[in-house]
């Protein structure tokens, strides 16, 4: 098992395998560069160009929303978790799956009720001007807060997946010129991807991102359960044998909601935490900017609930895929290995692709397995920030310059133009964000992300649609207290300030040891700023002068319902 884990840890850092992995990055650039300029050849105007021409099929669609779905995250941090921590690491898969039921029951009515935005469907009964700059605020927040931490991971990952490690050299670039190489290579190919290729080429880039990973995810689980006979409990019995943790790998506790021997208090906060956390993920996923606007790129309902029934069979697929990478890497690489290459295990799936590849076919098929991989994670990531940056420009062209400043009376050539301007603009400060932040832990933003979507969104996105008193200042207290509380309870957590790693003493904090400030105690905010963003709107109601026009929720309730007049 050692000579395993030694073997795939070296041949990682062998030139042979550097090369390749930059030429299939190389590759998988120009092909998705190719769709793009294809994609700008066929955008007519702003329909084209924010919602791919509604041309989309349910398939089609749904693959590019598991795409979506499926990022760096997902396809990296899911697979080392469950690498390092075993059981407790399966339950972000388990949240992240189950948040699409959710998303199935809003998604009709969204797509029926919205044109190009979650603004469409918010304004409609609604004064447009605050409701409007309220949700390009939340829209362009959760977007970058999710977009910032892909771009550091970018960075750390593609240092990583080339063997670039402090004191080495790739192409003349040390390590840390290479990792902020990297961030400003994927902004600037996204804002490529965004500027010219719009809804069309984005969804194009994520359907060929989806299938590649997929077809990756499913060699790599082919090959590990092969290699247990295509029996899973040697797998999981492998596993927790070379976890060092023995059966306690394969029970809850050893990561989320740990039991703190003397000390019930802790015991309590930790268990009260993975709630937290599990509420975000669960509700975080309806809100999500980049989602919602997928919704909109259907001809009709129908096959806006075939998309989501299709992304729903591929990401359960995926994720029930995660638990064979995930168990495999902990028995075939083993825990030592893993965390010498990266101690938060994010590259536990390439170096359980080195491992079955050099078990497969020798060296040669070790560097094919990894190299094939990495390129996967690396087009998951552009995919992903693409639909991050498309989202933003979006809401801020349609939104608030549309429908704000030039008072919903703008030339469509004008408006796509701004949302163009905008992705430029936004992906260049998610670039200089990153780059500022490449050394810093940053992996709580993907978490914070979702719970500031649930917190914001998720309950003016429900009220507007099924309770009839809503009106103008509910939306706004609603959307800006969910963010607004997301934000300060995080930044009083421990994630940014306090929290201390028992056994070595250093900060797992934001800050460096001995700075803390922290008041709330528990790491994801969702617990309390969820219900906090639904009172908040419940209150901004009853406050707000203005009387609900029932007329137009009548008008809502039967388009979202029917779709009538929702193009």
């Amino acid at each position: 098992m050692t000579a395993v884990a030694t073997g795939t840890v070296a041949a990682a850092e062998t030139g042979g395998g550097r090369a390749l992995t930059f030429v299939l990055f190389l590759v998988f650039i120009g092909i998705t560069l190719g769709i793009t300029f294809w994609a700008r050849a066929n955008t007519r105007g702003a329909v084209d160009y924010y919602a791919g021409g509604r041309s989309f099929s349910g398939p089609q669609n749904g693959t590019a929303l598991a795409g979506d779905y499926m990022s760096a995250a997902s396809f990296l941090g899911i697979a080392g978790i469950i690498a390092l921590s075993g059981y407790d690491g399966f339950l972000y898969s388990i949240g992240f799956l189950v948040a699409w039921l959710l998303t199935l029951l809003l998604v009709e009515l969204m797509r029926n009720a919205g044109r190009f935005t979650m603004a469409d469907v918010l304004s409609y009964r609604m004064r447009q001007p605050p409701v409007r700059t309220a949700a390009a605020v939340s829209t362009v927040t959760v977007s970058v807060f999710y977009l910032l931490a892909q771009m550091v991971g970018a960075g750390a990952l593609v240092s990583l997946l080339l063997g670039i490690h402090e004191g080495e050299t790739f192409l003349g670039m040390d390590a840390g010129t290479a990792r902020t190489l990297s961030i400003v290579a994927v902004g600037a190919l996204m804002i490529v991807y965004v500027m010219f290729g719009g809804m069309k080429g984005t969804t194009w880039v994520q359907i060929v991102k989806a299938v590649l990973l997929m077809f990756g995810a499913t060699v790599l689980t082919l090959l590990v359960l092969a290699k247990f006979d295509f029996n899973p409990s040697a797998l999981l019995g492998s596993a927790a044998d070379s976890s060092g943790k023995g059966q306690a790998f394969l029970q809850p506790g050893l990561k989320y909601g740990k039991e703190v021997a003397d000390d019930p208090w802790q015991t309590v906060i930790n268990k009260l935490d993975f709630i937290s956390l599990a509420l975000a993920l669960i509700l975080g996923t309806a809100g999500l900017p980049h989602i919602v606007t997928r919704f909109f790129t259907v001809p009709d309902a129908r096959t806006a609930r075939t998309s989501v029934n299709w992304a729903i069979g591929l990401v359960g697929a995926f994720y029930l895929m995660t638990l064979a990478l995930g168990f495999g890497a902990a028995a075939l690489v083993g825990r030592a290995a893993i965390v010498a290459q990266d101690p938060a295990g994010n590259t536990a799936a390439p170096q359980l692709a080195q491992a079955v590849g050099e078990m497969a076919a020798g060296p040669i098929g070790g560097e094919i397995m990894l190299a094939f991989i990495a390129a996967v994670a690396f087009a998951t990531i552009l995919a992903v920030v693409s639909g991050l940056v498309l989202a933003s420009s979006t809401s801020l062209a349609h939104d608030y310059f549309g429908h704000v400043l030039m008072f919903g009376r703008p030339r469509e050539s004008q408006e796509v133009a701004v949302a163009r301007f905008s992705a430029l603009l936004i992906g260049t400060l998610a670039v200089v964000l990153a780059v500022i932040a490449k050394n810093l832990n940053v992996a709580f933003l993907v978490a914070l992300a979702f719970a500031m979507a649930a917190a914001a969104n998720l309950p003016a996105i429900t009220l507007s649609l099924f309770w009839k008193r809503f009106n103008t200042r509910g939306v706004v207290a609603g959307i800006y207290g969910g963010l607004l509380s997301s934000l300060v309870l995080v930044f009083f957590s421990p994630v940014v300030s306090g929290k201390v790693d028992p056994v070595t003493g250093q900060s797992l904090s934001l800050f460096p040891l001995g700075v803390d400030f922290h008041l709330f105690p528990m790491e994801n905010p969702g617990l309390v700023s969820i219900p906090f963003g639904f009172l908040c709107a419940v209150v901004g109601t009853f406050l707000g002068r203005e009387k609900a026009d029932e007329q137009r929720y009548d008008e809502l309730s039967v388009r979202s319902l029917t779709g009538a007049g929702s193009a």
